[in-house]
């Protein structure tokens, strides 16, 4: 049932900051009732519902209800989910991955959407309802990738929302993937990928102009995977946000991963995130740890939107991926020291599209009439425990829809 009105009792949600001494000690909550109606938030009350009030009722039992989570890196046509296990094999450079890749997608293409399907499943059990797949574009591939994740995504069209990234992982340049990149957005595709400029295609002005061109001819949207660092991470992304400026593309480009951030200075990442911030390019991170730390808080007070994606869910090129997000927020506040009640609060935010249920200064903005029925709904007393215990889900909500759980 797509469109439903029904009262969800019982839930419990974040009302307000407990202070002392001028510090956020804990988070005040209260049991509320949400009416939903078509798939919106039409009233919302901590009083009791009339008793002769006739519309159905799920019960929450207590839960607390988060915004949903939004998912917003992951490749949906090739993995090794759901197939038996295989960790990553050896390779001396991205040109031997992709090699590698070639010979590997013919085999993996014919069950894709199968697999996809089971990605989407995950996702909503882990509490994502917003999806911004990757899909290869490429001579290996054709459209075969996009048409997986499309096949799986209709069956999910009430469950979900998603974007679908044309991806030319062998280089939109080396592999001449252009035609093929534009052909998947005249097909369903909402943006254009594009990989590493110098690295890997050899020529940044040719790779970022290509990229682009196919966006503003066909109106898409841009989200590049870079993972070049110093002096060439800093010039390409420089050179993007100028070509996004000279198209009028601001809010409309993301930069994956955006390694180069971690490598520099401190004053040269926070020039290039000010020229982010100006031209609206946001950052897709996976929070990666080990070799590198990127500067992940800094580019959020700089005003640069980021939010956090799985990336690879165990395939050739990593076997780490598991699809929480819940998770990817709990690693972001580990990571940048975010261990007192109001940073755990405020960590949330980079998996729901910057929706919290409480503002800055603890005044309750989430959930309020007009809203989308949509959330997450967890077994945790506040939102700071649910990101450091990363609390169990109990049921995904999308516009209303029970997209996953039991309620």
């Amino acid at each position: 049932m797509k469109h439903t009105t029904y009262w969800l009792e019982n839930v419990r949600l974040e009302t307000g900051f407990q202070m002392e001494d001028g510090e956020v000690t804990a988070t005040e909550t209260a049991t509320g009732h949400i009416q939903i109606v078509d798939g919106k938030v039409a009233a919302l009350t901590f009083d009791p519902i009339p008793a002769d009030d006739t519309l159905p009722r799920r019960d929450a039992k207590g839960a607390l209800l988060l915004p949903a989570f939004r998912e917003a890196h992951i490749h949906l046509d090739k993995t090794y989910y759901g197939r038996p296990w295989q960790a990553v094999k050896p390779a001396r450079s991205i040109f031997d991955r992709i090699e590698e890749e070639r010979q590997l997608l013919p085999k993996l293409l014919p069950t894709a959407a199968n697999t996809a399907k089971e990605i989407l499943e995950l996702m909503l059990r882990c509490g994502s309802t917003f999806v911004r797949g990757h899909v290869n574009i490429e001579p290996t591939s054709g459209m075969r990738g996009l048409e997986a994740a499309q096949e799986a995504l209709a069956a999910y069209a009430d469950k979900l929302s998603y974007e679908l990234v044309a991806f030319p992982q062998h280089g939109l340049l080396l592999s001449d993937s252009r035609g093929l990149v534009k052909q998947a957005i005249e097909l369903g595709a909402t943006h254009v990928g594009g990989l590493d400029p110098i690295a890997v295609d050899g020529d940044m002005e040719r790779s970022l102009h290509a990229m682009m061109d196919i966006a503003v001819e066909t109106g898409a949207g841009v989200d590049m995977h870079l993972h070049e660092q110093g002096a060439n991470g800093y010039a390409i992304m420089n050179r993007l946000a100028d070509l996004t400026l000279d198209a009028g593309w601001q809010g409309k480009v993301t930069v994956s991963h955006a390694f180069g951030f971690a490598s520099g200075t401190a004053a040269e990442a926070e020039q290039l995130a000010e020229r982010f911030s100006e031209a609206g390019i946001s950052v897709a991170s996976t929070v990666p740890i080990g070799r590198m730390v990127m500067p992940l808080p800094m580019l959020h007070s700089k005003g640069v939107k980021v939010e956090l994606g799985t990336d690879s869910l165990t395939d050739h090129w990593s076997p780490w991926g598991n699809g929480d997000n819940l998770e990817k927020a709990g690693r972001f506040a580990e990571l940048y020291h975010m261990a007192d009640e109001r940073s755990l609060t405020r960590a949330l935010q980079f998996i729901t599209g910057g929706v919290l249920p409480l503002s800055d200064t603890g005044e309750r903005v989430w959930p309020a009439v007009g809203d989308d029925a949509s959330g997450v709904l967890v077994q945790a007393s506040c939102s700071a425990e649910a990101v450091a215990r990363r609390a169990p889900r109990i049921a995904s909500l999308h516009k209303g829809v029970v997209s996953w759980g039991q309620l």
